[in-house]
Parts: structure tokens; C-alpha cells; sequence
């Protein structure tokens, strides 16, 4: 699902228009993915729990790499993501709409709760010790 993010320069609050895509594979029920920049220059994907993703529509959520904020005070229609590596951060300004809209194409994919179900534990085993292919 395409969107269009608005990073955000904390010391100044300036606003820049960032093209990002949300992905989700049923092979890999539990997580989300997030693809910001454009796609000839090579965008940057952060993998996340959907569920951090979905518990942050509602109260600040995650610790480590990822947090997520519900509705911003001022921007009502917004929910902040802020992405932390050890060189440098980015906070990210996203419009609720499109993250509950592509929250709904997930679950219509993949019910929650029932991710464990969508999930080759054999074939992840054989992958880690090497006894796949």
C-alpha cells in the first residue's frame, strides 16, 4: 500500500513529503513492513510487529527501534512513528486513515490471532540449521 509520510525535522519542525509503502506477507504473519524513500534511490524498509503497529492507533507503544504515537494534538488526523537506529532517528508523521486502512488489508489476510497458523516452523527450522534446499 502505497502512502505519503511527512518526515519531520524535530529541532525545527520542518515537514518534508517522504513516498512510503506498507508491506505485509501472509509467509511472515506477524510483522509489517515500512519502505520510506523513493524506490530509484533505494528506500530504506524497517520490519516491525503488526501489533506494535496496532496498539500505537491507541497509546504510545513500543521500546527500542520502533515507537508508536496515537493522534498527534495538533494534526488530530495523524499518528507519529518514530524510527531510531544507533546513528540517527526520524520521526514520521502518517495519516490515521491510511494506517487503519492497511491495519484491515492485513487482517483480511491474516485474522489476529490466528498468525500462528500462517507460520512453516518446519521449513524456518531446516533454514537455521542448514538442512533446507
Amino acid at each position: 500500500m502505497r502512502a505519503v509520510m511527512v518526515f519531520v525535522s524535530v529541532p525545527g519542525e520542518r515537514r518534508v513529503p517522504l513516498p512510503a509503502q506498507w508491506h505485509y506477507d501472509k509467509n511472515d504473519p506477524y510483522a509489517v513492513r515500512l519502505s520510506l524513500g523513493a524506490p530509484a534511490a533505494g528506500p530504506v524498509t524497517w520490519v516491525f510487529a503488526r501489533d506494535l503497529l496496532t496498539e500505537g492507533l491507541r497509546r504510545p507503544a513500543g521500546t527500542g527501534d520502533v515507537l508508536v504515537f496515537p493522534r498527534h494534538g495538533c494534526l488530530p488526523g495523524t499518528m507519529r512513528i518514530v524510527l531510531r537506529s544507533d546513528a540517527d532517528a526520524a520521526l514520521i508523521e502518517i495519516a490515521v486513515q491510511e494506517v487503519t486502512g492497511f491495519l484491515a488489508s492485513t487482517r483480511a489476510l491474516v485474522p489476529t490471532g490466528s498468525e500462528s497458523r500462517y507460520v512453516d516452523i518446519e521449513s524456518g527450522l531446516a533454514q537455521l540449521t542448514g538442512r533446507g534446499d
